[in-house]
């Protein structure tokens, strides 16, 4: 089968390592993809957020299927164009992507299929957001009502800045805090049969400790030995089938990755938010268990047959993943910075540790330089989480970057416990 995977992040590096490794897969290629990324497939300088472009690209490969990995395309219906071109495509449409595309169509769609979640308000105007400021109380919940690369949402205790940040938004959606540890979960489906993949644990703030602001995730770790080992079972149950169901029954139905973020309460499992695609970095960590070969299970929600494949079965090690941003993240970053160490890395700690590229490309002398804030995730596993965290940080150590930052604390406090 040849595949083809639209996207240049961690996340679409992580889905080409897997998919090379796949027997099923004779032909790999990625549009526009990155300088690792080039290692596994075959890049093609195609506008992702070309719907029109993708399908013709796919086309000429004669792809038999396609996976949009970033959100914004998805939104925009690059999945849309890829299947009516006749190609089987692993994505949601235009009309089910606004489950991560509007917080306030996913708070709908919750409140519909008696989905637990937050109390919120969708604001428009400047009376509505202090009324909803006003009614919560700290800390408050302030989050964009569209898509912002994960860094659309503040937390914080001081009124003037949750008010600022509601102010600059078009639309916002204002909502109680949840207490309590969150998790991400993924689930692939074809629309009807919802396949739950291994929860994990995601960093989104920039520094140690769950301190400075909100980043597109910092880091990850699977499996997560303190949570409740009936949690995927109850959050099939009661979020992630409802929430299938409630949109196929208005006519969009959805088909691709599901990602359910959620908060494991005092009242119980609530819902944070949806996305519509892989979450990065926890695709780096889940893919690194799945032992299940992936381009069946993708193809299989392509195509509506998820129901008639073999239960998924995962490997026993646990993984760790820690990103390296660039100079400045999750402000303005400074680019083109070489990236030293790569090599050593694959000479001294592959297969157990290995980096999947973000924001990189290559310079005009064939050097690997940064290209965007969160530039690389060194990801590892081993026999538990110290053990994998251990080899990813030893791994890390051999990063030379100027201005490179990273949080140390990556699964530090599950690898204790």
């Amino acid at each position: 089968m040849k595949v083809l995977v639209i996207g240049g992040g961690a996340r679409e590096h992580a889905l080409c390592r897997s998919l090379s490794l796949d027997p099923q897969v004779t032909s790999l290629h990625c549009a526009p993809g990155n300088a690792g990324i080039a290692d596994v497939a075959e890049l093609h300088p195609v506008d992702a957020m070309d719907g029109a472009a993708v399908a013709r690209l796919a086309t000429e490969l004669e792809a038999g299927l396609v996976v949009v990995g970033p959100e914004a395309p998805l939104v925009a219906g690059v999945a849309d164009a890829v299947r009516d071109a006749g190609i089987p495509c692993f994505g949601p449409s235009k009309e089910a992507a606004e489950l991560e595309g509007s917080k306030a169509f996913a708070k709908d769609v919750m409140a519909a299929a008696n989905v637990p979640t937050s109390r919120s308000y969708v604001c428009t105007t400047p009376e509505q957001i202090d009324d909803a400021l006003d009614a919560f109380g700290a800390p408050y919940v302030v989050k964009d009502d569209g898509l912002a690369a994960g860094k659309g949402v503040v937390v914080t205790d001081d009124l003037a800045v949750a008010r600022a940040h509601a102010l600059a938004c078009d639309r916002v959606v204002i909502e109680e805090f949840l207490d309590g540890p969150e998790v991400s979960l993924f689930a692939v489906t074809d629309g009807v049969t919802v396949l739950p993949l291994q929860p994990a644990q995601d960093f989104k703030r920039a520094l140690d400790g769950d301190e400075g602001p909100n980043t597109g995730g910092m880091g990850a770790y699977s499996p997560l030995p303190w949570a409740d080992p009936k949690l995927v079972g109850e959050v099939l149950e009661t979020v992630l089938q409802p929430t299938v169901d409630e949109l196929r029954r208005r006519g969009t139905p959805f088909s691709g990755l599901l990602y359910a973020g959620l908060a494991i309460t005092s009242r119980g499992v609530r819902v944070i938010e949806f996305n519509a695609r892989f979450g990065d970095p926890e695709t780096q960590v889940v893919l690194a268990r799945l032992k299940t070969p992936l381009a069946a299970v993708l193809l299989g929600a392509a195509e509506g047959t998820l129901a008639d494949l073999p239960s998924l079965t995962w490997r026993d090690d646990a993984a760790v993943t820690v990103v390296v941003a660039s100079h400045n993240y999750p402000d303005t970053p400074r680019t083109g910075d070489p990236i030293g160490g790569l090599d050593e890395i694959a000479e001294q700690d592959a297969p157990e540790a290995y980096v999947l590229h973000a924001g990189t490309r290559l310079d005009d002398n064939g050097t690997v330089v940064t290209a965007g804030g969160r530039v690389l995730s060194v990801t590892a596993t081993g026999k538990d989480l110290a053990q994998a965290r251990e080899r990813a940080y030893e791994a890390l150590g051999r990063i030379r970057l100027d201005g490179g930052q990273h949080r140390t604390d990556i699964a530090r406090a599950a690898a204790e416990a």
